[in-house]
């Protein structure tokens, strides 16, 4: 079942987004990125005659902080929606229901933070059930959280008939179906960031599927030690070098070509004031760092990636928030940016990748910019992830 093919005549849809986004100490929104995801969906079903009501999570609050308040998120999402955003001080209870039920067709409602109550997170069903009684549909367009069992994101499923994905969500999961599973070839990965452990999963499950994959950040310099390289003082996981030498010799078997950066910016400290030089990535000298990734690796990466036609980036190619060590992830977006112009289709997903992108003003130079950096790390790692299977009925 489709947003597409649901009558909303008449119906309140109850929208499980994800509103969690970067408030200031004025409690205003920083970052509108993900409210303005969701417009799309909201917009559709109040064209179509259907009253909404969303619900979402912001923070990890313990005990019902106001600073967690989706209150301070009215004004903005009113904004950027163009209707005037509805609020109640609760999400369930008679509060919440007389609001739902006073709600007519082409108004939004937004109900008060759902993890203000321990039985989101715990999955509970009477909580869910309870939620579920204030809406006709169910429209899960929540990336974000896609990969918890939440009430609100996967338990909520069972007590609606009519439920689908929202248009956010349908994006996110056919970008990376496109990237996973039916790929136009060369596939290149980008993975960077600082550590090996945090990536095992998503390498090993993406190993057999990409053509090139492009190993920057931290992470490049437990493969290098590995291999006998000198790495300085360097970021190194020293009980995960077999794992690296591993995966190099599994690359060989799936016929992946593996690139390692071959130079690097070195500091003499982990500061924006530290004295700078370049060297090989291995042979680094002791006292010293590497940060970021160096000129030829940029060539030799910008070579690969300019022969792609679907590019997978998540994780920076160096301390980027450093001023110092940014050059090297920019080069990879001005790379992956040149190739996407070129035709290749380009994804960027996670954290840091994701800041980057918007940093240096790429985001809108890529095919697409996942809005949820674990939920697509756990795709990646080839996971079932809780609120798709819960639409799907898997």
């Amino acid at each position: 079942m489709t947003l597409e093919n649901i009558n909303f005549e008449g119906k309140k849809a109850l929208i499980r987004v994800d509103f969690n986004v970067p408030l200031n100490e004025q409690q205003e929104v920083t970052d509108i990125t993900r409210i303005k995801a969701a417009k799309d969906t909201i917009i559709h079903v109040l064209e179509h005659g259907g009253a909404v009501i969303l619900m979402s999570h912001l923070g990890r609050p313990e005990n019902k902080e106001q600073e967690f308040s989706l209150q301070h998120v009215v004004s903005t999402a009113s904004d950027i929606l163009g209707v005037e955003v509805k609020f109640c001080s609760e999400c369930t209870g008679e509060i919440a229901q007389q609001a739902a039920d006073n709600l007519q067709p082409g108004e939004v409602l937004l109900l008060e933070n759902l993890r203000y109550h321990s039985e989101e997170t715990a999955g509970d069903h009477a909580f869910a059930k309870a939620l579920s009684q204030l809406g006709d549909v169910y429209i899960n367009d929540a990336f974000g959280t896609a990969h918890r069992a939440h009430a609100s994101t996967a338990i909520i499923a069972e007590y609606f008939e009519q439920k689908c994905f929202g248009k956010l969500m349908e994006k996110e999961i056919s970008s990376l179906e496109k990237v996973m599973e039916t790929p136009e070839r060369p596939l290149v990965a980008i993975l960077g960031g600082a550590k090996v452990s945090s990536k095992i999963t998503v390498i090993e499950n993406i190993l057999e599927k990409v053509d090139d994959l492009i190993i920057a950040g931290g992470m490049a310099y437990t493969f290098i030690k590995a291999l006998g390289g000198q790495v300085g003082d360097s970021l190194v996981e020293d009980d995960k070098q077999d794992l690296a030498l591993e995966i190099l010799e599994k690359a060989k078997e799936t016929n992946t070509a593996i690139h390692l950066p071959v130079d690097v910016v070195t500091a003499n400290a982990f500061s924006e004031q530290a004295t700078i030089d370049k060297a090989p990535i291995n042979n680094i000298p002791e006292g010293w760092m590497g940060l970021d990734i160096g000129e030829k690796s940029r060539d030799n990466f910008d070579r690969v990636l300019l022969g792609a036609k679907t590019i997978l980036w998540n994780g920076p190619a160096g301390v980027f928030e450093m001023e110092k060590f940014a050059e090297g992830t920019k080069a990879l977006g001005r790379s992956v940016a040149k190739a996407t112009e070129n035709g290749a289709f380009s994804l960027v997903g996670g954290g840091d990748s994701v800041a980057a992108v918007k940093q240096f003003g790429f985001d809108d130079q890529v095919s697409y910019v996942s809005t949820g950096g674990g939920a697509m790390l756990e795709m990646l790692e080839g996971k079932t992830l809780p609120g798709i299977a819960a639409i799907k009925g898997e």
